[in-house]
C-alpha cells in the first residue's frame, strides 16, 4: 500500500487528508468522497452563507420554531450536553459576543455594547421541541469548538466507509486518526508552541482517535501588555485569562474540540477540570510550564 495525500480549502482552513491506498485510482476516488463530505458541512452550517441551515435558524430568532433535520438535531443535543457538563461555560449562543470584539482592529468593545449583546446569551433560553428549534429575538447559535471538529470526524467515517483503514485527517490542527500506518507505526503529531507558531513544543503518537488544541494564540490582540485571545466568557464576555493552550485526545476529534474548549473556558481551573474528564491531555499553562497526561 501506498501513501497518498491532499489538500484543500475549507472551513477558514487548509485541510490535509493522508490515506493509504492500493492504487491511486482508490485514493482519488475517497479524497473526492472526503471533500465532498466536509464542503457539505461547511455549506450546511456556516455562519457566513445565506443558504446554510445555521443562518436560517439565526434570521428567524424571534418568530416560530423552525424544522430541522436529525444530524443538526444530534448536534444541538450535544452542546446541550457541553452546556450541562461545563455548567454553562459552553455556549453556542455566545457568537454574538464577535459583534463587539474587533481583534483584527485590536479594540476593546465599549462597556455599554458588550453589556448589550451579554443579554443575547442563554442556551437555556433556546426553545427545542421535537426535531423543531426557536431563538429568542436577536440571539445567535453557532458551532464554534464543535463544528471543524465534527467535519473531521465525518470525513474520517466517509474513508472509513469506502474501505480505508490507515490514514489521518486534519482540518487546520483539528485531527482524525483513521488507523495507524500499515506496520503499526503510530502517527507523529506536532503540537504548536503557543508563543512561537513557527516551533512545536511536543509531539504526540497516535494511532487512533482524535485530538484537538485550544489556546490564546490563533487570533489575539496584545493591549498595554495583556492578551485578548478569541475565546471568549459567555458569563462576562471577556477573553479567558488562563492556560496558553490545550490539547486533548479522545475517541472523536468532536469530545476532544468540546473539552479543550471547556478547558480552556475554566482558565485556571484548566487542570482541575482536565484531571476529572479522564482523558489524555496536554496543559501548556499561562506561565508555559507542560503537564498533563501526554506531557
Amino acid at each position: 500500500m501506498e501513501l497518498y495525500r491532499h489538500t484543500f480549502a475549507a472551513m477558514a482552513c487548509t485541510a490535509e487528508v493522508q490515506l493509504y491506498s492500493g492504487n491511486a485510482d482508490e485514493a482519488r476516488y475517497a479524497f473526492a468522497a472526503v471533500q465532498d463530505e466536509v464542503e457539505r458541512l461547511e455549506a450546511k452550517y456556516s455562519r457566513y452563507r445565506d443558504d446554510s441551515i445555521l443562518t436560517a435558524i439565526n434570521r428567524g430568532a424571534g418568530g416560530a420554531p423552525l424544522a430541522i433535520d436529525a444530524e443538526t438535531a444530534a448536534l444541538l443535543d450535544y452542546a446541550d450536553a457541553c452546556w450541562r457538563q461545563s455548567g454553562g461555560l459552553f455556549d453556542i449562543t455566545s457568537g454574538v459576543l464577535r459583534r463587539v470584539w474587533d481583534f483584527k482592529g485590536g479594540v476593546l468593545p465599549d462597556p455599554a455594547s458588550l453589556q448589550s449583546v451579554l443579554e443575547r446569551i442563554g442556551w437555556n433560553r433556546v426553545r427545542r421541541g421535537s426535531g423543531t428549534i426557536a431563538l429568542e429575538p436577536e440571539m445567535e447559535i453557532d458551532f464554534g469548538g464543535i463544528g471543524k471538529e465534527y467535519a473531521a470526524d465525518r470525513a474520517a467515517t466517509t474513508a472509513g466507509a469506502l474501505g480505508i483503514r490507515h490514514g489521518l485527517v486534519n482540518l487546520g490542527g483539528d485531527l482524525r486518526i483513521i488507523g495507524a500506518h500499515p506496520d503499526g507505526r503510530p502517527w507523529t503529531v506536532g503540537i504548536t508552541h503557543p508563543r512561537d507558531p513557527a516551533r512545536t513544543i511536543a509531539h504526540l503518537q497516535l494511532r487512533d482517535g482524535g485530538l484537538a488544541t485550544s489556546g490564546d494564540y490563533e487570533r489575539f490582540f496584545v493591549r498595554d501588555g495583556k492578551r485578548y485571545c478569541h475565546i471568549l466568557n459567555p458569563r462576562t464576555g471577556w477573553p479567558v485569562d488562563g492556560p496558553q493552550s490545550v490539547s486533548i485526545v479522545a475517541s472523536l476529534c468532536t469530545v476532544a474540540g468540546s473539552c479543550s474548549t471547556i478547558a480552556m473556558l475554566n482558565e485556571d481551573g484548566a487542570a482541575e477540570y482536565l484531571r476529572t474528564q479522564g482523558l489524555p491531555y496536554l496543559l501548556i499553562d499561562r506561565d508555559g510550564q507542560v503537564s498533563g497526561t501526554l506531557a
